[in-house]
């Protein structure tokens, strides 16, 4: 069977809700077509739900993963972990949240966390917010009695020396994991070990995991989200109580601003206080942090994979950080090598080209966020360029764009955000920097049960989130103005 090209092809219509996008075992994104099936999926309606073949991984549990602890835990509350450590501490998790126990079952490579109804609600969070799961190659291995490819080794050693080459780093410098947010989880664990016991900032709205993680598993973070104020913000926070490190999204997702770091690192450093930044919107392909952040996480998952079927994530460490020798100790002496070895194989092809492909992105982007900013039916657009440029400007290389990633906000946005998200011929879902274009209402995904709070950060419940793809731009544009001009 010929795959669908989903460039030409995208997956939008209504009869289309719940497949995988792609069509692979291991896609990462599921088609949400209507504003209606997002909302249905938020409150888990039946009629939605049944629906889904997948969905994101740290959110969704994956058939293979589902069949995977049916194997170890029969009908109990069952969630595979990747290395017996992982699941450990998952259990202690259990237990602080829940006050129930859990056990850890090894099976094979593979180690189940069991625990009971009332432990479930703290197993998935553990899941979902340190992104320590085991991935759908590796329980599909582990379903067929496989090991790791032989190859496995050797696909991590390029990958880190991929990332090495992009980051102007040593191979050294490079700790892989199995997905972006484990990465985020990798950095936590290190500055906490540094500092014990220090709450945590974050620097501009973020990523919904980014923040929970740092609430849920460090010892508290502060939401610092103004971002034209963040400096003065900042520095009243840092006289108020030492802090363990900030945390900070170059650009920001959704509302695609950045916090100034040309200002905010002179305060850390004073201070010895590491910025761990995230690079994921922008790419190092656009963008360089070294003179500013002390640890960089990524996710492979998004721009350098492309692919939307597999997952990865990265965490380096800065060699021009005053911090480094430091930093990197407590990262060497914590990291697991736990990325998958057939997830590395396919990263390792996707990020041959990834440099590439992302100034394709980047043009078509700039293209998109220009039209739709001078559309009669939009409201607002937000894109590096014009959110806070001089940041961005600061830190975009020479060669480097503004990425494409793109948020918008149409006219009457109470009555028309749906009707055009309904209307729009891409694919509709979760992730981001996709080669096919991927849209989502993305404080409706992110934030529903937490709107008012969204809004009340400048958050708009009715944006439409745009990552663009690889496609023919004229072609995306029609496609796009169609939807923004039906009545």
């Amino acid at each position: 069977m010929i795959a669908r090209d989903l460039l030409k092809h995208p997956v939008w219509q209504a009869d289309e809700l719940g497949l995988p996008i792609p069509d692979s075992t291991h896609a990462v994104s599921v088609a949400l077509p209507r504003w209606q099936d997002v909302v249905g999926y938020e409150e888990k309606k039946p009629e939605v739900m049944n629906r889904l073949q997948c969905g994101y991984p740290r959110f969704v549990i994956h058939p293979l993963i589902g069949e995977l602890a049916r194997g170890i835990a029969g009908s109990r509350p069952c969630l595979p972990f990747p290395s017996a450590r992982v699941a450990e501490r998952c259990a202690q998790f259990i237990k602080q949240q829940s006050g129930e126990t859990a056990k850890v079952v090894p099976h094979g490579e593979i180690f189940g966390v069991v625990t009971n109804e009332a432990g479930t609600l703290a197993l998935k969070a553990f899941w979902q917010h340190t992104g320590l799961i085991v991935p759908t190659r590796q329980a599909e291995a582990a379903l067929a009695g496989r090991r790791d490819t032989a190859d496995a080794d050797a696909a991590r050693r390029l990958i880190r020396r991929q990332l090495a080459g992009l980051y102007h780093c040593s191979e050294t410098d490079v700790f892989l994991a199995p997905t972006g947010m484990a990465a985020q989880f990798a950095a936590l664990r290190a500055i906490m070990q540094r500092s014990p016991g220090r709450p945590t900032a974050q620097l501009g709205f973020p990523y919904v995991d980014t923040l929970k993680l740092q609430q849920k598993f460090g010892h508290g973070g502060t939401l610092l989200h103004n971002l034209a104020t963040i400096t003065d913000d900042l520095r009243a926070l840092v006289q108020s109580q030492p802090l363990a490190a900030c945390f900070c999204e170059i650009p920001g997702n959704p509302l695609l601003g950045s916090a100034d770091v040309r200002r905010i690192a002179p305060i850390l450093q004073k201070q010895r206080i590491p910025l761990v930044a995230d690079d994921v919107v922008a790419t190092p392909v656009n963008v360089d942090l070294g003179r500013y952040a002390d640890l960089i996480a990524t996710s492979l998952t998004k721009y350098v994979a492309g692919t939307c079927d597999v997952m990865g994530g990265g965490l380096i460490c800065n060699p021009r950080s005053d911090l480094y020798s430091e930093l990197k100790a407590i990262v060497r002496s914590q990291h697991e090598e736990l990325l998958w070895g057939e997830d590395a194989v396919v990263l390792t092809t996707q990020a041959r080209n990834f440099p590439h492909r992302m100034l394709r992105h980047n043009a078509n982007g700039l293209l998109i966020a220009e039209r739709l900013r001078n559309h009669p039916a939009v409201e607002r657009v937000w894109y590096p360029k014009w959110e806070f440029s001089d940041v961005y400007e600061a830190v975009r290389r020479p060669q480097g764009g503004w990425g494409s990633l793109v948020t918008f906000l149409p006219k009457n946005a109470e009555m028309t955000s749906a009707r055009i998200y309904d209307n729009m011929a891409v694919c509709k879902g979760p992730s981001l920097g996709t080669v096919f274009t991927l849209a989502c209402p993305f404080t409706l995904l992110a934030h529903y049960t937490e709107l008012d709070w969204a809004e009340s950060c400048g958050v708009s419940r009715y944006l439409i989130r745009l990552s663009v793809g690889l496609e023919e731009p004229e072609e995306l544009w029609q496609r796009l103005d169609r939807a923004l001009r039906v009545p």
